[in-house]
C-alpha cells in the first residue's frame, strides 16, 4: 500500500472540507469532554468514598433512664453491662479502637457542632453515652452491628455511612447525567463524521470510480476517508483532555491547596494518565466505526 498516497489524499480531504472538518472536532470536542467530566466526577466519587468511610467510626448509643427500645427493659445501662461491652469490644478481632464517650462528652461535642440557641436547651442527661469504635475494616460494620445490636444495655448501632449517602447519591446522579450527555454528543458526532465522510466520498465519485477501474483495493479506497474522520476525532479528543485539564487544574487544584483542607482530589495527573487517554481512545474507535459505516453505505467498492 502506498503510505504517502494514501495520507496525501487524507490531507487534501481535510482541506476541501475544512468547515465541515471543524465541525467535527467541535463537536468531537464537546462530547468527550462530558464524557470526560463524568468520568473525573465517577473517580472523585470513589475517592470521597473510599476517604470518608474509612474515618467513619460506629457509634454504639447505651440505654438512658428514657430509653424506650425493647433492648432496654431496665433503663439506664448498668456499669457491669458497660464493662462487659467494653471488655468484648477491646477483644473483637474486628476492632481497631475503641472510645468511651460519656454524657458529659456528648454534651461538649454537641455544643462545638451545633448553634447556642439549640444547645442551650439540651442537658447532659438528654444525651446517651456511647462507645465510638474504629474498625480495622470499615466495610464489615454490619458484621460488629450483628453482634452487639442485642446485647443487654445496647439501644442502638445505627450506620454513619448513611449520612454520608446523599452526597454520593448526588454524586452519582451528576455522573448519570454527564455520561448520558456525553453519550449524546458522542452520538451527535458520530453522525456528523459520518455526514462529513459521505459528503466527502460524494465529491471524490469520479476519483474513486477510476481507482476502482485500474484494480486499486478496497482499503487504499477507503483508508484516506477513514483517516480524515480519525484526525478530526483525534484533534477534538485532544481539545477535550486539554479543556479538563484546565478545568481541574485552574478548579480543582486550588480548592485542595486551601490551607485546612485535607480531603483528597482528583488532580491533572488523573487526567493525563487515565481520562485523558481514555476519551481520546473513545473518540477514535467512534470515528472509525462511523467512518466505515458510511463507507459501506455511500462508496460501494
Amino acid at each position: 500500500m502506498r503510505i504517502g498516497f494514501v495520507l496525501g489524499e487524507m490531507f487534501a480531504g481535510l482541506r476541501r472540507n475544512l468547515t465541515m472538518t471543524l465541525s467535527v472536532v467541535l463537536v468531537t470536542m464537546v462530547s468527550l469532554f462530558f464524557f470526560g467530566a463524568g468520568l473525573l466526577v465517577q473517580k472523585q466519587a470513589d475517592i470521597l468514598k473510599g476517604e470518608w468511610y474509612d474515618r467513619v467510626q460506629v457509634s454504639i448509643f447505651m440505654c438512658g433512664d428514657e430509653s424506650l427500645a425493647e433492648n432496654c427493659p431496665g433503663g439506664a445501662v448498668t456499669d457491669a453491662q458497660r464493662d462487659a461491652l467494653r471488655t468484648a469490644l477491646t477483644d473483637d478481632p474486628l476492632v481497631d479502637q475503641v472510645f468511651y464517650e460519656s454524657k458529659q462528652d456528648a454534651f461538649e461535642n454537641f455544643k462545638e457542632t451545633t448553634s447556642p440557641t439549640i444547645s442551650d436547651k439540651v442537658t447532659p442527661d438528654q444525651l446517651p453515652e456511647s462507645f465510638r469504635v474504629k474498625l480495622k475494616e470499615p466495610s464489615r460494620y454490619l458484621e460488629l452491628s450483628a453482634a452487639y445490636v442485642d446485647d443487654p444495655g445496647v439501644e442502638e448501632i445505627p450506620d454513619q455511612r448513611a449520612i454520608l449517602q446523599p452526597l454520593f447519591t448526588v454524586l452519582d446522579t451528576a455522573t448519570r447525567v454527564s455520561l448520558g450527555l456525553a453519550a449524546l454528543m458522542l452520538l451527535c458526532s458520530m453522525m456528523l463524521v459520518s455526514t462529513t465522510i459521505r459528503l466527502t466520498a460524494f465529491s471524490r465519485r469520479r476519483e474513486t470510480t477510476i481507482m476502482r477501474l485500474v484494480g486499486a483495493s478496497r482499503a487504499l479506497i477507503q483508508l484516506p476517508f477513514v483517516l480524515e474522520g480519525v484526525v478530526a476525532s483525534f484533534v477534538g479528543g485532544l481539545l477535550a483532555s486539554g479543556a479538563l485539564w484546565a478545568m481541574v487544574n485552574f478548579g480543582v487544584s486550588r480548592l485542595q491547596s486551601r490551607p485546612g483542607f485535607t480531603t483528597r482530589l482528583i488532580s491533572t495527573q488523573d487526567v493525563l494518565t487515565e481520562t485523558g487517554p481514555v476519551i481520546v481512545v473513545v473518540g477514535v474507535v467512534f470515528a472509525v466505526i462511523a467512518s466505515l459505516f458510511s463507507l459501506r453505505r455511500w462508496l460501494k467498492v
